[in-house]
């Protein structure tokens, strides 16, 4: 750093906050630095800057999958929202396993990052952030809350969500409408679950408990449980999935039986993941903001960081977002709801 500030006659500290990409310098002057740091092969000491500010500049992001979509977004989201404050992401996953969970948080700790943001598959009954929490380690919770914790929460309001996704299918003219709900004990299950049954009793519908059938996550799940519904005397006309990977299954159900989507029965997910509008009957779902709770919640978290008081938790639910597409294209289309915070 002493041989560029010589060469463009700047300051160390100016030089310093160009390649953290920090402090109010001018455009100009960061890039002459990043250039002639280039020119001379400079690379950032970690370790050495880690002892000098007790920061590693990292941050761990914990996720129950990989491959769905959703949590894909919002690890981006969470990366380009924390790079430009020099922050690195360490991504890991637990397949949905508190025990596991709890391992990786410890070797995240163990790596001394300086916050976590988790999906977390805990129970209320789990000590994982009590502990967390004793140790001063600054941390976000996403997605999923765990009831009863006074911890910082971004998320989607679920409850809204289903509701949302419910009465969009009565306004379709649907009258018999199932429910493939997520995992049973899971919070944001229950709640989508709870918004389901909140739209139906608005409108004077009655579902019989074998209308709601459990298909966690995946489309496999959601083929074998729309088999189910299928068996139902009379089936339903439309059917609020827990997500779109359950909603896509589905939809391959009714197809194989023979039957059309929308015209015999409609299906809507939720998550709005980035393929849903190229599936062979484009599907209607409801957008989580899966972007905007990994930019809310990098921001609650680097603030966090950044403070030398312990701050008041934060909660955010984002408002749902429908998408309508051919899936449920029954009557002409409703106007979207705007995403809120």
């Amino acid at each position: 750093m002493q041989d560029i500030a010589r060469d463009l006659n700047v300051s160390v500290v100016t030089v310093s906050k160009a390649l953290r990409h920090q402090g109010s310098i001018s455009v100009a002057t960061r890039n002459r630095v990043l250039q002639r740091a280039r020119e001379l092969n400079y690379q950032m000491n970690w370790v050495a800057r880690s002892l000098v500010t007790r920061r590693t500049y990292t941050i761990g992001l914990l996720l129950p999958d990989f491959q769905h979509p959703f949590f894909a977004e919002i690890a981006k989201a969470v990366a380009e929202t924390v790079r430009p404050r020099g922050y690195h992401v360490i991504i890991s996953y637990f397949e949905e396993d508190p025990e596991l969970e709890a391992t990786e948080v410890e070797s995240l700790v163990a790596r001394q990052v300086d916050g976590l943001i988790v999906a977390s598959a805990q129970t209320p009954e789990s000590g994982l952030f009590q502990n967390i929490r004793q140790r001063k380690i600054p941390f976000v919770l996403i997605d999923r809350p765990i009831a009863g914790s006074r911890v910082s929460f971004v998320g989607t309001d679920n409850e809204a969500l289903g509701r949302l996704a419910t009465e969009h299918l009565i306004a379709q003219g649907c009258q018999r409408i199932a429910h493939l709900r997520g995992p049973a004990g899971l919070g944001i299950a229950a709640a989508r679950m709870a918004g389901y049954r909140k739209a139906l009793a608005k409108h004077k519908l009655s579902m019989p408990t074998e209308y709601v059938v459990e298909a966690r996550y995946d489309d496999d799940m959601g083929f074998r449980g729309m088999q189910r519904l299928l068996g139902r005397k009379p089936p339903p006309d439309g059917v609020v999935c827990y997500n779109d990977p359950v909603a896509i299954g589905a939809m391959k159900a009714i197809l194989a039986a023979g039957l059309n989507v929308p015209r015999d029965i409609a299906i809507i997910g939720a998550g709005n993941v980035h393929y849903s509008d190229l599936l062979a009957v484009p599907l209607t779902t409801v957008d989580q903001g899966a972007t905007l709770i990994g930019d809310q919640a990098s921001e609650i978290l680097l603030q966090q960081i950044s403070s030398k008081r312990t701050l008041r938790p934060k909660a955010i639910l984002i408002k749902p977002r429908l998408v309508i597409r051919k899936s449920t294209a029954r009557q002409p289309p409703e106007v979207s709801s705007s995403i809120i915070i």
